[in-house]
């Protein structure tokens, strides 16, 4: 016997045909522990006559085998014959786990009747399924045409079954999605396989789009004959929705906080808000951290003044927004936006009580708003470190759907992403502000004129995320009315690469007043980064800045000989423009780098035409991320042999030919477009090495500068002359040698083989001597003295009467 003509009678009333199962439980030793009303319904057997029996008593077969085949294992499936109590026999299927816990375990016995149960032939248990399940379905015949839908797939389509009736998906939903449907459909005409698609599109029984898990399937008749194709097609949008939102933040992580601008990353924000999120969306920032200012602590509290900094629109030119770009708007303590500044992110419907006040007091902006269609509104402030830095608005009115709880949570993710980068801007731009500011204190505010040299320079900084460089260049007047020319570059970047760009050009100046030759002053200047490099690694204490290092070009012009004595620290060497037109870098000793110590550095002399033009320049202009210094130089030599121009002209158009956009260094420019004195301006002089000399001397000066005009400089001059001859007769070599200058101011040189250099020392009341260089410190504007390859040249300036 293979069923229970009685149990089968419980079940003639379900038109499902639902199976009986049973449950019992045995112990470790297979003994039962518990039977189940089913199983008493089903066997015959009540609880009391089964348990404490061994549980392959109630077995008509394979007793034995079914208790070994359990002895070892965790759970057992199988076919069993199970012993009715009125004797006959009922097959079926038996599940048995075995459950552990911490001080016991038995097994779980689930049998499950063979029988097959009764199905109705007349269809309805068919229909019901068809027609009641929760998700839409349909049958299209061969041709891809309806032949059958349920309910909901007619409430989605808004048409019943007779509408749809013979229509194809293309023709009930004009959508290209809908192409790609019937495409997948005639995949599973020709190929018998199920097909698997998804799709976001609104059909018309829904207001907004939904996202659709469409499963396609070939009907097929007894005979494996293919008939039709199955429709299933589940609603997934809020799990679309979800992945779209992680997704976005994903992307957010990406691209907002690229660049160390704090308008650039608020119009990130808003570019990726829209139109994903919403149809429009705003930034503003508090004014207070206009420039990198620092927000206010804490909550920010009663009327807010913020600044438009970035905002997006799904609509040609923004219409929604009555504020520009830049523009200031303050609003009102009790406004719903001001609010939001206190840390209270919101939604608001258009009708909400909240933004009718608002709109009563902004009706500009919201009649802008009301114009657009706008129903929903999300104001997010944007918080970090308890600072609130702004706040950000969302709008929807394109969008049928308002904002929901979870966009409101996703708008505040972005915010506080966005909050943090754009904190991170303020601050680095409240530092570059600061390095700008040194950096432009630190360079030379005004160069003064010099006969020797016309001057023209150009000083870029280096974009935002670059950072601030070390670069400098400067214009020095040495004695003789030479000039020198400097240019640098300290390694580093910050405020820090500031404060040495600015020690290390005090001591050029420094060393420069001194006259020594180029060499020598980048001997000492070396010496100088030495030490600033041993006080940044250690010793003071202090947390390390890390090693100081720079490299440098040092050049000096002399208008009278027309010679230029040069000299460079691992610096990329000077060009020079002929008056021909041609261009040439000069191949100068390189020298090291300054900080490295212990090499030594050579200097070049040139004589350069009157009328050339010396070009002096930093790493930046020649290199960069996308060109090698080589490539650099030759745009340079073309940017510099274009046709003659004024000076700040040629260096306007080498800084535009040499960088078109923007550099990730700094750049320093330098031009120096030669002169000469006419020889008419200089007088010289051998005197002879006796006392007797010196009456000449001083008649053949006050003569020429009776020549030249200058005869209220005359009792001063004759002086000086007289002093620093007798000097150089007294202490120093021959030859001794007297030059004058008359350029800007009279220039008075003494030059004696001697390398003594004399210094000031007060006489005493009753010495004959030591008044003479004390006199010409008294009556001359600067004096000093430079050594040349051969001995000195005590040198004193004049400053001359200007015209009356």
């Amino acid at each position: 016997m293979t069923g229970d003509t009685d149990a089968s009678k419980d079940s003639l009333g379900d038109p499902f045909g639902t199976a009986d199962a049973v449950t019992a439980t045995a112990d470790e030793q297979g003994v039962v522990t518990g039977w189940s009303e089913g199983a008493w319904r089903l066997l015959g057997y009540r609880p009391e006559d089964v348990v404490g029996r061994p549980a392959v008593e109630l077995l008509a077969e394979n007793a034995q085998n079914l208790g070994e085949s359990l002895s070892e294992r965790q759970n057992w499936r199988g076919r069993v014959v199970v012993r009715h109590r009125e004797g006959h026999r009922v097959e079926g299927e038996l599940l048995a786990y075995r459950r552990v816990a911490q001080n016991w375990a038995d097994w779980l016995l689930v049998w499950r009747s063979a029988r097959t149960p009764r199905r109705s032939r007349d269809g309805i248990p068919v229909e019901w399924c068809f027609d009641q399940s929760p998700c839409n379905l349909a049958v299209f015949d061969t041709e891809l045409r309806y032949v059958r839908v349920n309910s909901d797939n007619e409430r989605s389509m808004a048409l019943t079954e007779e509408q749809l009736y013979g229509m194809r998906v293309s023709e009930a939903v004009p959508h290209p999605e809908s192409m790609r449907i019937e495409r997948a459909m005639r995949r599973v005409v020709e190929t018998g396989e199920r097909q698997y698609l998804e799709a976001y599109l609104r059909i018309p029984g829904e207001r907004r789009g939904h996202a659709w898990a469409i499963r396609l399937a070939p009907l097929k008749d007894p005979a494996g004959r293919l008939r039709g194709v199955c429709f299933a097609v589940h609603d997934t949008t809020e799990q679309y929705e979800a992945r779209q939102r992680l997704l976005l933040l994903n992307e957010a992580g990406t691209r907002i906080g690229t660049s160390l601008d704090m308008t650039l990353t608020a119009q990130q924000l808003a570019d990726l808000a829209v139109p994903r999120l919403a149809d429009f969306a705003s930034v503003d920032l508090l004014t207070s951290i206009d420039g990198g200012g620092e927000p206010p602590p804490g909550q920010v509290a009663g009327p807010v003044t913020l600044r438009r900094t970035a905002q997006q629109s799904v609509l040609q030119g923004v219409p929604e927004s009555a504020i520009g770009l830049g523009d200031v708007v303050t609003h009102a303590a009790s406004s719903p936006f001001a609010e939001s500044l206190a840390g209270r992110p919101a939604r608001y419907r258009w009708t909400d009580p909240a933004l009718v006040r608002w709109a009563e007091h902004e009706p500009a902006q919201a009649s802008r708003l009301r114009d657009v269609g706008a129903h929903t509104v999300m104001v997010v402030p944007l918080q970090t470190r308890d600072a609130t830095l702004g706040m950000a608005v969302f709008v929807r009115h394109q969008r049928p759907d308002p904002f929901e709880h979870d966009d409101l949570l996703l708008a505040e993710e972005l915010a506080a992403r966005t909050a943090v980068c754009i904190d991170n801007a303020r601050r680095y731009t409240r530092e570059r502000t600061t390095a700008v500011t040194l950096q432009r204190s630190l360079l030379p505010q005004r160069l003064a004129e010099q006969t020797a040299v016309e001057i023209a320079h150009r000083y870029l900084f280096a974009d935002a995320r670059a950072g601030i460089g070390g670069d400098w260049f400067d214009v020095i007047p040495v004695s003789g009315g030479r000039v020198a020319l400097v240019v640098g570059d300290v390694v580093g970047r910050g405020i820090q690469a500031s404060a040495t760009m600015g020690r290390l050009r005090a001591a050029v100046r420094t060393l420069a007043d001194i006259d020594l030759p180029p060499d020598e002053l980048l001997t000492h200047l070396d010496d100088v980064v030495i030490r600033l490099s041993a006080e940044a690694t250690g010793g003071s204490g202090l947390q390390p800045q890390g090693e100081v290092g720079a490299t440098c070009l040092y050049a000096v012009y002399d208008p009278v000989s027309r010679r230029c004595t040069l000299a460079r620290a691992g610096h990329l060497p000077p060009a020079v423009l002929g008056p021909d037109g041609t261009v040439d870098f000069l191949d100068l000793p390189a020298g090291p780098p300054l900080g490295l110590g212990g090499l030594p550095f050579e200097s070049a002399e040139i004589e350069l035409p009157e009328g050339s033009i010396l070009a002096l320049y930093t790493d930046g202009l020649v290199e960069g991320r996308y060109r090698e210094a080589g490539e650099g130089l030759d745009a340079l030599r073309r940017a510099l042999a274009q046709p003659a121009r004024p000076l700040q002209a040629v260096c306007d158009t080498v800084v535009e030919a040499m960088l078109p956009e923007h550099t990730d260094d700094d750049v320093a420019l330098l031009l120096a477009r030669t002169r000469a004195l006419r020889a008419d301006q200089v007088a010289t002089w051998d005197v002879p090495p006796e006392p007797a000399a010196v009456a000449q001397v001083r008649k053949d000066a006050l003569d020429q500068l009776s020549a030249w005009g200058l005869d209220a400089s005359a009792f001063v001059a004759e002086l000086v002359v007289s002093e620093l001859v007798t000097n150089a007769i007294r202490y120093g070599q021959p030859p001794i040698r007297l030059r004058m200058i008359n350029d800007r101011s009279l220039i008075i040189e003494v030059r004696d083989d001697s390398s003594t250099t004399p210094h000031l020392r007060r006489a005493r009341v009753f010495d004959e001597g030591g008044r003479g260089l004390l006199l010409v410190a008294q009556l001359t504007q600067r004096w000093g003295t430079r050594h040349a390859r051969h001995g000195k040249i005590i040198w004193a300036e004049m400053d001359l009467p200007g015209p009356l």
